[in-house]
């Protein structure tokens, strides 16, 4: 998932550890490549079956030529992963969190590319985070710091089902992902991650949009969180504004969102332990600039269980994503 502040990983890979992984990677990649392979093959005939009146293709026919899937309707999410179909799009993330006496500092570049319905993305993220340690004796407080790039992501997703109605009222895509953490053995980040996923990208009526997307992490190698698996899962409920229901000035569209992100753990020494985030935000996709669109976002991110204020009390996400 997105979020990885204070999410530290500690020892150096096995070489099982590193097997295991490609076979998770082969397999999940594989899957994802082949429905995507079989519906951009079937996409050149699209045209044509459309003005035929059959709007299904892909591999069984189960796509849908009508969807909204891919067409910019789904907002960015911030915090959960994103599942919409991108064409060409490069995005600038920064997020930051406090609690007492400590924070941390998350700062993600990203490209995503589209091939017919599949979408290949990568992301690098550089995270620091600061903490304050008061000596007992003393009372004298120095202040340390741990930085570094993160694992570097990249991922490949591809919707394998969509139903549309006839009035288009409902329009749903179901689909597949995999996103693979490399390490870059730096002091944030030591273990390989895998995490297939699955997603579900519903509009209803003309506003309203829902993205739900649950993946199966696990990490290879050794260390605190080596062999650690955890359950994550993120909503995304988002209301499109257009500007000729609200005029403002250079703005083509303003999305408000409310997002849902967490993660429960399946193993290791706290089996059952969840961390649950909410995010409040909004996008605002501006006019555009030549063939590039600029859309912003701001979000205030807020711990809802127990779990996620172990971690932190508030923290702020801004978000620039370019379209072009």
């Amino acid at each position: 998932m997105r979020f990885s502040g204070y999410r530290h990983q500690g020892g150096s890979g096995f070489v099982f550890g590193r097997f295991m992984a490609g076979r998770y990677i082969l397999f999940a990649f594989g899957a994802v490549m082949f429905v995507a392979l079989s519906s951009y093959r079937a996409s050149a005939d699209v045209a044509a079956d459309t003005q035929a009146g059959d709007t299904r293709y892909g591999l069984f026919n189960l796509l849908d030529s009508r969807s909204a899937y891919g067409q910019g309707v789904f907002p960015e999410p911030f915090l959960v992963d994103d599942s919409d179909g991108e064409m060409n799009e490069a995005r600038l993330d920064w997020f930051h969190a406090e609690e007492p006496d400590q924070g941390s500092d998350v700062v993600t570049a990203e490209v995503e590319k589209g091939f017919g319905p599949l979408t290949l993305e990568l992301e690098v993220p550089y995270e620091l985070d600061h903490s304050l340690n008061i000596d007992p004796a003393t009372g004298q407080g120095t202040h340390s710091y741990t930085q570094g790039f993160d694992n570097i992501n990249p991922g490949a997703r591809c919707p394998i089902y969509q139903f549309v109605s006839k009035d288009g009222f409902i329009d749903n895509s179901v689909g597949a992902a995999i996103e693979v953490g490399i390490p870059t053995n730096s002091p944030v980040s030591k273990n390989t991650e895998v995490v297939p996923k699955i997603f579900d990208d519903l509009k209803i009526g003309q506003h309203f949009t829902i993205q739900t997307i649950e993946g199966y992490s696990q990490l290879f190698g050794g260390g605190d969180d080596g062999n650690l698996e955890t359950f994550e899962y993120g909503f995304v409920f988002g209301y499109s504004i257009e500007h000729e229901q609200l005029p403002l000035p250079g703005v083509d569209e303003l999305i408000p969102v409310f997002e849902l992100q967490g993660g429960t753990e399946l193993n290791k020494d706290q089996p059952g332990h969840n961390s649950l985030l909410g995010n409040i935000a909004f996008r605002l996709n501006m006019d555009s600039i030549g063939p590039v669109q600029p859309r912003i976002g701001v979000g205030y991110v807020f711990p809802i269980d127990q779990g996620a204020r172990e971690d932190f009390r508030w923290g702020i996400y801004t978000s620039l994503v370019f379209e072009y």
